[in-house]
């Protein structure tokens, strides 16, 4: 098996080993064994790697996880991650990418820096050191006109290191919102030709990312290896909190966990979340009390967000929600049946409001066809809201 842990135990315990953000070590990752595997396989033999899941269910995660193991097989590579989802153009991209990228491949002699000024000239880079620290910052200025070359000469700055880099851009999908034409086609070209530069494309709107990589009319079509994230495993999942808890000398009961497990119907985030509030609790052993008091907590915090939800969407929108919501999973929205039930009107409206509550992200498709709430507390707020 791949996952052979590469790293030494920290002697320093966090303070809370359930994160619900950011990445610390291979000790507080669940699984995902299988995809880190195909990850590095693909990236060490020169494929580019399409990632799609929804939000919050451990992609970024995965990512660095990815990364960190990279790095310890080999200590020369570079890895390098590009939030975009505040991007609003193709000018913001290629300045977030610079500024993510420009001078970390090089130490900064003068003769780097003369260089790195002569291949940036769409930039206009300016140097500075910290006076306390003499760490090196590096401002960058672009005129929207300059942005493709900007964006070559970033790839050439790449390629002419002569060093092997990974560069994981999340929320990929966002550059489909762009207001320039021909943005895919633009970062295809130069994509395929950076022989020493491979690429992780992660994506949270699966129908966007599967229309850019799927459709044989888009430039990104067929040029990865498909990659998406399901739930982790509920028996994994919970030996992996069992022995979590187990190690600061607490205990967490299979049942508990299977709990919360079922509550979020094994949404990583809301897992972490309210493992991570279980944790915090001044005891050593836990309840089904306990879980539905933090759940309870988090509904009643998020009252008047949710509650502004609703009031943003038509009736018919927010009926559809609810019903969706009270069934945790739906299959078949449009039958009868289920309308019927539900008090929906004709399934011609139902299906107008459900293309827009998928566009809102507020219901997402897994891959059995089953339509649920995105935000598993939302989703239980609407079920205890709308009795």
């Amino acid at each position: 098996m791949f996952y052979v842990y590469l790293y030494r135990m920290k002697e320093e315990k966090l303070n809370n080993p359930f994160l619900v953000a950011g990445y610390y070590s291979p000790a507080y990752f669940c699984d995902r064994e299988t995809e880190t595997e195909k990850i590095i396989s693909a990236l060490s033999n020169n494929r580019n790697v399409s990632l799609i899941s929804p939000r919050r269910f451990g992609k970024t995660g995965l990512i660095h996880h990815v990364f960190y193991h990279l790095k310890a097989q080999r200590s020369e590579i570079y890895c390098f991650y590009v939030d975009i989802f505040s991007t609003q153009n193709l000018p913001d991209f290629v300045q977030l990418l610079a500024k993510t990228i420009l001078g970390k491949l090089d130490n900064y002699s003068e003769k780097t820096l003369k260089r790195i000024s002569g291949i940036f000239k769409s930039f206009r880079p300016a140097f500075s050191f910290d006076t306390f620290t003499g760490v090196p910052t590096i401002t960058l200025d672009i005129r929207p006109e300059q942005v493709q070359g900007g964006l070559q000469e970033i790839f050439a700055y790449l390629q002419q290191s002569g060093k092997r880099c990974y560069i994981a851009i999340d929320e990929f999908q966002q550059i489909t919102e762009y207001p320039e034409k021909g943005v895919e086609a633009l970062l295809r070209s130069y994509i395929q030709f950076s022989d020493q530069v491979k690429f992780i494309f992660a994506g949270s709107k699966k129908h966007l990312m599967d229309a850019m990589f799927s459709s044989v009319n888009r430039p990104f079509y067929q040029s990865t290896q498909k990659i998406g994230l399901r739930e982790i495993p509920l028996v994994t999942y919970s030996l992996f909190a069992e022995n979590l808890f187990a190690q600061y000398g607490k205990h967490l009961d299979s049942l508990i966990f299977k709990t919360v497990y079922n509550t979020v119907l094994g949404h990583t985030w809301y897992i972490q979340f309210i493992l991570n509030q279980l944790f915090s609790l001044l005891q050593d052993d836990y309840s089904e009390s306990d879980v539905n008091k933090i759940v309870s907590d988090v509904l009643l915090e998020e009252n008047a967000t949710y509650k502004t939800y609703c009031e943003l969407l038509t009736k018919g929108q927010l009926r559809l929600l609810i019903a969706i919501a009270k069934e945790r999973k739906v299959n078949a929205p449009f039958q009868t049946s289920f309308l019927q039930k539900h008090h929906l009107t004709a399934a011609s409206s139902v299906k107008l409001a459900l293309k827009s509550l998928i566009d809102k992200t507020l219901i997402l498709k897994d891959d059995e066809g089953n339509y649920f709430v995105y935000d598993r507390f939302f989703s239980l707020w609407l079920e205890e809201t709308f009795k």
